[in-house]
C-alpha cells in the first residue's frame, strides 16, 4: 500500500528495481528472467491480466478501470547490449558482456512504477496497457509483438514511450509532431576476385584497392544523388581483409549504415550504392555482391498523441520545461514499428550533460535515477488525462 506521498515512496521501489534488472541485464530475445521479474511484479500489484511470451519474450499487463471503453499503451523496453561494463556502481552486470548501457533497465523499472501507482490511485476511466518489448537493439524486438497480434489482441487508441536522454537538460521532456528518429538500413558489400601475392601484382587483383575506393565514392550518394537539405548519413563502419602480410587477399568485406527521414530513400540509396559498388568492380576486374537490408523505419510521432504528451509533459515540469523545437536524431528506435502500426508518441527524457563515454551505449553510462519521480509523473498524467475519470458514466 502507497501512503502519503506515493511518489516519493514508489521511487525508492523503482530504484530498486532498476538496480536489480541492471545486475541482470540479458540480450535480445533472451531476457527469460527480466521478463519473468516483470510478470511477477505486475502481479503482485493486483493488475486485471498479465499477458507473456509475445513476440519471444514480451509481457503486457493490463489495467482496467471505470467503464469507459477507450484504451492506450505505454511502452518499455527489455534488453540488453552487448557490452563490457566499465562504470563503478555496486549494482555493476553480473552477466560479463552485457550490460544495460541504454538505460532499458530505468525504462522496465519506471514504468513497473506507473503500473503500481496507476493500480493503486484507478484515477483513469478505461485501460492501459503496459507493454514491455524484447529485442529493442538491432533486432526488432516489437515488430515481432505486433506480428504476435499486439494491437489486434490489446486494441489501443495510441501507445507511448519514453527514453532517458543524456545531453538534454535535466528536469526537461522533449517530443514533437513527425519525424523524431531516423529510419537505419544496412548493408555488406564483398569485392572478390583471383588476389596474388603482394611481389606480383600483376599476375591477380586487389579488392583492396577496390574498397578503398568504394569508401570514398559511395560519400557521392549524399553529396551528388539527394537534396543537400535533405538529412542522409552513408557510413562505412566495418572492412575485413586479408590476414598476411606480403599477399593481397582474395575478398574484401566491407559493411556500412545509411540513416535518414525520408522513407524513399531506402530504395534510393540500394540502388546507387549498388551502381557505384558494380562499377568500382568492373573497373577493378573483380565481382562486387551487395546485400543491402533494410531496418527500422522513421518514428514518426502522430498529432494527437503528440498533444496528449506535450500537455502531460507541460502539466508536470511546466510548459517552458518541455521543448517541441529540435533537431531529430538520426540513431534509430525500434519503437518506430509500432508508431507504424498506430497512434503514438515518443519523449525524450532530459538526463542532463555526461562524459563521452558514459552516454548512450558507453561501458560507463549510468542511467540518472534522480529522472525516476518525474517520469511517473509523466506516466499517471498522461493517463489521467487522455481517459479522464470525469467521463465515467452517471459522474457529476
Amino acid at each position: 500500500m502507497l501512503h502519503n506521498d506515493p511518489i516519493t515512496v514508489l521511487t525508492h521501489e523503482v530504484v530498486g528495481w532498476r538496480h536489480h534488472i541492471h545486475a541482470h541485464p540479458e540480450l535480445a530475445f533472451q531476457e527469460k528472467e527480466t521478463a519473468r521479474f516483470v510478470a511477477e511484479m505486475l502481479r503482485s500489484f493486483g493488475l486485471d491480466e498479465i499477458h507473456e511470451n509475445i513476440g519471444g519474450t514480451g509481457v503486457v499487463g493490463v489495467l482496467r478501470s471505470g467503464d469507459g471503453a477507450r484504451a492506450i499503451g505505454f511502452r518499455a523496453e527489455l534488453d540488453a547490449l552487448p557490452v563490457l561494463e566499465k562504470a563503478d556502481v555496486p549494482y555493476i552486470s553480473r552477466n560479463e558482456g552485457v550490460m544495460h548501457a541504454c538505460g532499458h533497465d530505468g525504462h522496465t523499472a519506471m514504468l513497473l512504477g506507473a503500473a503500481k501507482l496507476l493500480s493503486h490511485t484507478r484515477s483513469f476511466n478505461g485501460t492501459v496497457y503496459f507493454v514491455f518489448q524484447p529485442a529493442e537493439e538491432n533486432k526488432g524486438g516489437s515488430m515481432r509483438m505486433i506480428e504476435d497480434g499486439l494491437f489486434d489482441r490489446f486494441p489501443m487508441e495510441a501507445v507511448y514511450a519514453v527514453h532517458n536522454w543524456p545531453g538534454v537538460e535535466f528536469g526537461t521532456i522533449a517530443t514533437h509532431v513527425g519525424p523524431q528518429m531516423a529510419a537505419v538500413d544496412n548493408f555488406e558489400l564483398s569485392f572478390e576476385g583471383l588476389g596474388c601475392h603482394a611481389a606480383i601484382p600483376q599476375l591477380g587483383d586487389d579488392p583492396i584497392l577496390a574498397a578503398s575506393a568504394f569508401v570514398q565514392a559511395v560519400q557521392r550518394v549524399v553529396s551528388r544523388s539527394v537534396d543537400p537539405q535533405s538529412a542522409l548519413v552513408v557510413s562505412i563502419t566495418q572492412i575485413h581483409g586479408g590476414n598476411v602480410g606480403n599477399i593481397v587477399p582474395k575478398t574484401v568485406r566491407l559493411q556500412g549504415t545509411c540513416r535518414f527521414f525520408e522513407p524513399g530513400f531506402s530504395d534510393h540509396c540500394e540502388m546507387v550504392i549498388g551502381q557505384i559498388a558494380e562499377g568500382i568492380a568492373i573497373a577493378h576486374s573483380l565481382n562486387a555482391k551487395l546485400d543491402y537490408k533494410r531496418g527500422y523505419p522513421p518514428l514518426v510521432n502522430t498529432p494527437a498523441a503528440s498533444a496528449h504528451a506535450i500537455d502531460a509533459a507541460s502539466t508536470v515540469l511546466g510548459r517552458d520545461n518541455v521543448t517541441t523545437d529540435f533537431s531529430a536524431s538520426l540513431g534509430c528506435e525500434d519503437f518506430a514499428f509500432m508508431l507504424r502500426a498506430a497512434s503514438g508518441c515518443y519523449a525524450w527524457i532530459g538526463a542532463g550533460d555526461v562524459g563521452p563515454s558514459e552516454g548512450l551505449h558507453g561501458d560507463r553510462y549510468v542511467f540518472n535515477d534522480a529522472i525516476v519521480p518525474m517520469v511517473l509523473r509523466y506516466w499517471q498524467t498522461l493517463a489521467e488525462q487522455v481517459l479522464p475519470a470525469e467521463t465515467r458514466e452517471g459522474a457529476e
